[in-house]
This record gives C-alpha cells, sequence and structure tokens, in this order.
C-alpha cells in the first residue's frame, strides 16, 4: 500500500516534465551536446569531482537499465541531490498536503472544462482503464496525464512485482543502504505551485491531446523511453520544447527552474562529490542544466553515450 501512494505521489510531482509530443529534430547549438545520461562536473575550484545524472521518472521495469559508469559515479559521492528531498516523499504529513492540492479549488471538475463530446472520451478512456470518473473528477487534469496513455497503471507499485520502476527510488534506496545524505534542489511545494501556475484548462487541453494520442500509433510513454534508452537528451529537450501542451510553458516548467538550481548546486559542490539526479529534460538545451553549468565555468564531461552500452 505504502509503494503505491509513493507511486501517486511521483505522478503528481514529476508529469509535467516527462509529457512530450511527437520528437523533432534539435537545434544546432543543442547537437552540439554527445547523447549521454552521466556526466562528470570539475573545475570552478571543484577539490573533487561531482556527478550529473539525468533520470526519467517512471519507466518500465523491463526498459530499465543503468547507464554506464553510473553506480560507480554514485558510490564516489559523498551525498545525493534530487529534485526534491525524497525523504519528503516518506514524511506523512507532507504526503497528505500533497494529495489535498491535487484537487482543483472552487469545486471545479473534469466536466466543467469539456464540451459533452470530448468529455465523454475522457470519461471513456478511464472507464476502459478501469478508473471510473467519480474517483478523478476533482483532480487536476495534469495530474491524470500520466495515467492516460494506458503505459503506467494507477495500481502498479515502484518495484515488487509491479510493471513501474522509478530511478529516483532506486536512488534513494541506495542512499540509504549507503547511508548518504540526500537532499533537494527545491521543495516539494514549489513544485506543485508551478503546476497551480497553468490554467485549469490547458492542463484539461494537455490531458485530452495525451489521450487522443495514446489511441494512435505514436504513443508519448514510449517513444519518452525509447529517447530515454538512446540518452538523446538533446531530442529530449526539443520534444519537450516543442509540445503543444506546454506550449509557452517553458519558462516555468523548464528553464527557469534549471536556472534557479545552478547556485544551489554550486554551493552543495563545495562542500564535498554530489551525485545529482534530476530529469533527463533538463539536461540539454541552451538553457538546459550542463549548458548553465559551463557558462559558469565548470567543466562537464559526458561520461555514457548509447554507444557505450547499458550496463555499469
Amino acid at each position: 500500500m505504502r509503494n503505491r501512494l509513493i507511486f501517486f505521489l511521483f505522478a503528481l510531482l514529476f508529469i509535467a516534465c516527462g509529457t512530450s509530443k511527437n520528437a523533432t529534430t534539435s537545434s544546432d547549438a543543442a547537437a552540439e551536446l554527445p547523447s549521454a545520461l552521466l556526466w562528470k562536473i570539475e573545475g570552478n575550484g571543484l577539490e573533487q569531482p561531482s556527478y550529473l545524472f539525468g533520470t526519467i521518472h517512471l519507466i518500465t521495469s523491463d526498459d530499465f537499465f543503468w547507464p554506464r559508469g553510473t553506480l560507480g559515479a554514485f558510490e564516489s559521492a559523498s551525498s545525493v541531490v534530487f529534485e526534491i528531498d525524497m525523504d519528503d516523499m516518506f514524511d506523512l504529513s507532507k504526503q497528505m498536503a500533497l494529495m489535498t492540492k491535487a484537487f482543483m479549488n472552487d469545486g471545479m471538475t473534469l466536466k466543467d472544462l469539456y464540451s459533452e463530446e470530448d468529455y465523454e472520451v475522457v470519461r471513456s478512456h478511464f472507464d476502459g482503464m478501469g478508473l471510473p470518473m467519480f474517483f478523478l473528477e476533482r483532480l487536476k487534469p495534469m495530474f491524470l496525464t500520466v495515467f492516460a496513455s494506458g503505459d503506467v497503471e494507477l495500481g502498479a507499485g515502484l518495484g515488487g512485482g509491479g510493471n513501474m520502476k522509478s530511478y529516483e527510488m532506486e536512488l534513494f534506496e541506495l542512499s540509504q543502504q549507503s547511508e548518504k545524505e540526500v537532499e533537494g534542489l527545491e521543495s516539494i511545494e514549489f513544485q506543485m505551485s508551478v503546476f497551480d501556475s497553468i490554467p485549469y484548462q490547458v492542463q484539461a487541453d494537455m490531458l485530452l491531446e495525451t489521450i487522443k494520442m495514446a489511441d494512435s500509433e505514436g504513443d508519448t510513454f514510449k517513444q519518452m523511453i525509447d529517447m530515454y534508452k538512446q540518452q538523446d537528451i538533446n531530442r529530449m529537450v526539443s520534444a519537450m520544447s516543442e509540445d503543444e501542451g506546454i506550449e509557452g510553458y517553458d519558462d516555468l516548467l523548464l528553464n527557469n527552474r534549471n536556472a534557479n538550481w545552478i547556485p544551489v548546486m554550486a554551493e552543495k559542490m563545495k562542500k564535498g562529490p554530489v551525485f545529482f539526479a534530476v530529469g533527463a529534460g533538463h539536461l540539454g538545451g541552451e538553457e538546459g542544466v550542463v549548458r548553465l553549468l559551463q557558462k559558469e565555468g565548470y567543466s562537464l564531461e559526458a561520461l555514457s553515450t548509447a554507444k557505450d552500452g547499458t550496463h555499469n
């Protein structure tokens, strides 16, 4: 039961940074970065290297892999830093507060956001998944998008026989076993405020688009997993930026957060070697974490590539 709750919390927190439409060719500037999920951070006064690893927040168990060198880099770090402090995910008071914020304000329901025809599309889709609308009616549409493809099951756990895994949960468990300090780049409350900055109608349109795409050949979730396995961080950020569902919200969901993380990362690296684990969509592009760290004077070296294979 606990694993199922944690899984649902992950869905609430990370869906905005895991959605995309069909991938397109990245820009020339972004294409200059190697396709790699693991990066070594050196220079700029650091006494020891730190590491940056791009995660995919939810992935099928069959597709889960550790890029070459990842576990070795993890072991060499004295602390592990996620987008949020993972310890907070197991704080019951924060879990309850998070669940409360998953609902729309002012009695708003999904039915208020759709025409009769579009509402029927949404209702039929979730009914077919065994999720009755009376349970979903007041949830913010963005939080439902992660389940809309049908590849992610609401009842599935993160491991222990479930069909999904989370890199964050795997790394968090490794952190506990090795007694490494765990921290976050931003708070749960901040991530929730990011979602609340997107109008319900925009979220509803995004959900409807995802459902329609799930019924077509170009399934979004599978595309993201394929890009991840290819370690193509350039294509990931390009696809996310060109998603019609989040068009116009790139700064809110990605760029501003990336920029906010850089001084936090710099401060933490001064204290000792850090293993940073953030969504892979944050790594690539001119306003991605790799480029921003380079602009601050750090030297970044790609340690894993698709050609290296998938074993640590």
